[in-house]
């Protein structure tokens, strides 16, 4: 007997939709989004006596999870920037977006293939920041939060006319509508006069190395769920772009520093 043929991207993008928006209501009841991150920002807002804006505090950058680039050797704070955030203004909007969208996402598509997603894209987004943002440090979850709202937009766009799920135009709406407030308020932090000069705040680059992620190797992974990533012929070529740009930036923060002969600000 032969084999099903797998479903057009049109129909496995609106088959993905019609799914999402039937789990959303469980999955807002089962999982809770990034309790982790929750946790952490609780814990500073009262070891810091502040939850506005936190990352103006003077001891804000001294927790050993935030990136910074004169600690960039210490290769854990690459992925645990991602349970720091700038206060309860960014924690909010990430927390939405990854009940809008990431936790439908990780119901329909499984753990594993939302992990890779969002893992990939906190990754790319510290090492964006240590390539075109050198002397900022990183906090926050937008790297992968982006990678994963960006994959799905893309993935709804590009079967925008094959598709006739419901509330898709509104979703988009209120997606593009949060990841606007949320990146627009992290480039005016980053050139807002310092708290604790002569390091810069957080950078801004992270959100756009996590939506780099989502349009490239996020729409592979989520285009067509049904299929095994082997079996995709852009995954592997995706998968490559991602390993070469991992290794340039390796590289880049074991030479262009020294060589740029760059002044960094000084360790928190």
């Amino acid at each position: 007997m032969g084999e099903h043929p797998s479903p057009g991207p049109a129909v496995a993008a609106c088959a993905e939709a019609e799914r999402i928006e039937e789990l959303e209501p469980e999955a807002e009841e089962r999982l809770p989004a990034a309790p982790e991150d929750v946790a952490f920002f609780l814990y500073n807002g009262v070891s810091l006596g502040q939850f506005v804006l936190q990352v103006t505090h003077p001891r804000y950058l001294k927790n050993s999870l935030v990136y910074h680039p004169q600690l960039r050797a210490q290769v854990w704070r690459y992925l645990t920037y991602i349970f720091m955030h700038a206060g309860i203004e960014h924690l909010g909007l990430n927390v939405v977006l990854q009940l809008l969208v990431g936790v439908p996402l990780e119901m329909v598509h499984g753990a594993t293939r939302i992990g890779l997603v969002y893992v990939a894209g906190v990754v790319a987004g510290s090492l964006a920041v240590s390539v075109a943002d050198m002397t900022a440090p990183v906090v926050g979850s937008s790297g992968g939060v982006y990678a994963l709202v960006s994959a799905h937009l893309a993935n709804i766009v590009m079967n925008w006319s094959g598709m006739k799920c419901q509330f898709k135009l509104l979703r988009m709406a209120v997606a593009l509508i949060c990841m606007s407030m949320e990146f627009g308020r992290a480039v005016w932090l980053r050139f807002h006069p310092s708290a604790y000069p002569p390091c810069p705040h957080p950078s801004f680059v992270a959100h756009l190395g996590g939506v780099a992620v989502g349009i490239t190797l996020g729409v592979v992974v989520l285009r067509n769920y049904e299929q095994r990533l082997q079996d995709q012929s852009l995954w592997w070529i995706f998968v490559a772009m991602y390993t070469v740009f991992v290794l340039f930036a390796v590289f880049w923060n074991i030479f262009a520093y020294t060589l740029l002969d760059l002044k960094l600000p000084p360790p928190p």
